[in-house]
């Protein structure tokens, strides 16, 4: 699982309580990764140190007694885009992932050039918020053109062969509607997805 934090913020106990949560529920192992934060450490630091956790997380999988056929990325908002990140990556280098929690998830940066929605990215996270997570993250003003694989999910063309996928957002979130959009874009690959969607939920209010 991956903290949020605009990608700039938070640490390895940042979401401790959703964690325990996680694993009581779902009877679960989960593990909690930490990985350098922007803009001291932009893409791909954070992409590689989440890489490097699966990696050892499959390895070690008898060692945690868990089912190496079942696990799962997940992560919120700047958490949840690196999990879709990571999915991706993962499918490319053959890392075979059982699942992917994406919970109001920061996909997309070419949101910071839609027109502002009066309903939208009012409360907790704003437009001036996501420019500056983006741009801090990314290396260069947020909305520019981008050919890195994995740095900004919703950028991807093919979607195919993805591990299925829970999106959950709120109808108030500066993210509701690249999530709903990446959402479709996964069900027209293929990919099974349920989307979660709150009527009334800012960002971040679970």
């Amino acid at each position: 699982f991956l903290h949020g934090g605009s990608f700039v913020t938070g640490g390895l106990h940042s979401e401790l309580e959703r964690c325990e949560f996680y694993a009581h529920a779902a009877r679960c192992v989960v593990v909690s990764v930490d990985y350098r934060l922007a803009p001291e450490h932009p893409f791909p630091a954070a992409m590689d140190d989440l890489t490097a956790a699966l990696r050892w997380l499959v390895s070690s999988a008898g060692a945690l007694g868990i089912d190496p056929e079942l696990v799962a990325v997940g992560g919120s908002s700047a958490g949840g885009g690196l999990a879709a990140g990571l999915a991706q990556r993962a499918h490319d280098e053959g890392l075979r992932l059982a699942f992917q929690v994406l919970v109001y998830p920061m996909l997309d940066d070419r949101t910071v050039k839609t027109p502002d929605v009066p309903s939208k990215g009012r409360l907790v996270w704003t437009a001036r918020s996501n420019r500056f997570g983006w741009s801090s993250y990314l290396g260069h003003p947020a909305g520019e053109g981008e050919s890195r694989p994995y740095c900004v999910p919703a950028r991807r063309e093919d979607l195919t062969g993805l591990a299925p996928a829970w999106i959950g957002v709120g109808d108030l979130d500066l993210f509701h509607d690249e999530d709903l959009a990446y959402a479709a874009r996964l069900r027209d690959a293929d990919v099974p997805v349920q989307v979660y969607e709150q009527t009334g939920m800012y960002h971040a209010g679970d």
